[in-house]
């Protein structure tokens, strides 16, 4: 049985083991969830660009 580690979101900075794995930079299920969700006009769409922006900085860095 394999282990999983403990990582923390790159959206909400919780720390958790459900979730999934982009770039190397973990995104908990309920961030995933919730940015699935989440139209482009809602006031959190910018909050969740920004993080997101994390995973582009860390590919170039």
């Amino acid at each position: 049985m394999e282990s999983q580690e403990t990582a923390h979101c790159i959206v909400c900075g919780e720390a958790t083991d459900d979730g999934i794995t982009v770039v190397n930079q973990f995104i908990c299920t309920s961030c995933e969830q919730e940015m699935v969700k989440t139209d482009v006009q809602d006031k959190k769409y910018p909050f969740f660009i920004h993080r997101l922006k994390r995973l582009w900085m860390h590919i170039n860095a």
